[in-house]
């Protein structure tokens, strides 16, 4: 039967993505687009080096499956789509929300692709959020490790690690403000959420050229427990504790190696330099 339409849509699936939820999503899509006549080519090992034959590149996976996209494609400039194929789906939520499946499938196909920026931390990528800190300290903490979907594998090993973490020294570089001392974390976000459904960037903007960065001075393990859950629903930022502040470039430096992870992928470093990339990739949402 022939294609009603003239898009042929590159589908790039991450085939160990959300325990498998990802290529039962990306079966999904298929089957829709199928009954749409809409031409589509599904890849679920072997990525395309280009995609130039194609109109558009839909992505079926979570921030991590995000992150290796855009790490290996930088420069496309075709319209993208992330469907929620992971386990936290930060980004997803970020452009999409809680549309349905039929509403993100019919936004992917008629919405104008609007420009989105990303960052770039040293020489790699990252399109959600750079975690310094403890945060790093539990994504280390889950590499390799089996996630459950949503939040649960990232709060499980929260509570395993709050009591036990120690602050860092960190000496913190912007135009906008200079920083040194012990900090529990230190967050360049892109997005808003983290760890699946963590706000801890609830003002963010993907496409306003600005970090929002939220600095964590160093707590006691009992004012940590206390203050998760205002962290969890986005309600921290005027604590007495935190530094909040919007920015197009930062400098982390310390006296011992930086733990960090780019959109939850684990990471160290001698020093950061994070810089934002203004509307360099194109999304359908």
């Amino acid at each position: 039967m022939p294609a009603t339409t003239d898009k042929n849509i590159a589908i790039v699936c991450n085939s160990i993505a959300g325990a498998g939820k990802a290529i039962i999503l990306a079966e999904k899509i298929g089957n829709g687009l199928s009954q749409k006549q809409i031409n589509y080519t599904l890849f679920k090992e072997n990525w395309p080096e280009y995609f130039n034959s194609f109109t558009d590149v839909w992505i079926i996976g979570g921030d991590g499956t995000l992150n290796y996209f855009i790490n290996h494609y930088p420069d496309i400039r075709l319209p993208l789509v992330i469907f929620n194929g992971g386990t936290g789906n930060d980004f997803h939520f970020m452009l999409y929300g809680d549309r349905s499946f039929d509403e993100q499938l019919g936004l992917a196909l008629t919405a104008t692709p609007k420009p989105i920026d990303i960052g770039k931390c040293n020489e790699r990528y990252f399109i959600n959020d750079v975690g310094i800190g403890f945060e790093a300290a539990v994504a280390k903490a889950l590499k390799g490790k089996k996630k459950r979907l949503g939040k649960t594998s990232f709060l499980i090993m929260i509570l395993k690690k709050i009591l036990s973490y120690h602050s860092k020294n960190y000496t913190i570089q912007s135009a906008e403000q200079n920083l040194t001392g012990r900090k529990l974390l230190v967050d360049i976000n892109n997005g808003r959420r983290a760890g699946g459904g963590f706000h801890v960037a609830p003002e963010a903007k993907a496409d306003d050229g600005l970090f929002d960065v939220v600095i964590a001075d160093a707590l006691t393990p009992l004012q940590r427990l206390l203050n998760l859950p205002k962290i969890e629903k986005g309600k921290h930022l005027n604590l007495s504790f935190i530094n909040y502040f919007k920015t197009k470039e930062i400098v982390v430096l310390s006296d011992s190696p930086i733990q960090y992870h780019l959109d939850g992928e684990y990471y160290d470093a001698d020093s950061l330099k994070i810089e934002m990339l203004e509307g360099k990739l194109l999304f359908r949402y």
